[in-house]
C-alpha cells in the first residue's frame, strides 16, 4: 500500500489522473463522521483519492490516514478496513 500526499486538487484533478493512467470505473462516495468499513480485500488494484475530510485505512502493516488531495494505491488482495474521520469524507476510486 502506498500513500501519496497532496497528489491532486479536487474532482477534476482526480479524474484527469484516472484518465491518464487508464483506470476503469471512477466512483465517487462519501461517509459520515466515524463510519467504519469492516476488514475486506479486492481482487484488483484500487486507486483512491480523498477529496474532502479524512479517512484512516487499517492494514496489517499499520494505519494510513488520508486527507484532502491524498492518494492511496492498494494492491490486489490487501486486507484492509477503514474509519472515517470526525468531519466525514468524500472520496473517489477506480481500479486497474
Amino acid at each position: 500500500m502506498t500513500r501519496t500526499p497532496g497528489a491532486v486538487e479536487g474532482r477534476e484533478g482526480a479524474l484527469a489522473v484516472f484518465e491518464a493512467e487508464g483506470t476503469s470505473g471512477p466512483r465517487f462516495w462519501g461517509n459520515g463522521p466515524g463510519d467504519r468499513y469492516g476488514r475486506h480485500d479486492h481482487c484488483y488494484h484500487k486507486v483512491l483519492f480523498c477529496l474532502a475530510g479524512s479517512i484512516v485505512f487499517h492494514t496489517d502493516d499499520g494505519d494510513v490516514e488520508l486527507g484532502p488531495g491524498d492518494r492511496l494505491d492498494l494492491p490486489p488482495h490487501t486486507a484492509h478496513g477503514a474509519t472515517v474521520g470526525p468531519d466525514g469524507c468524500e472520496c473517489v476510486e477506480a481500479s486497474r
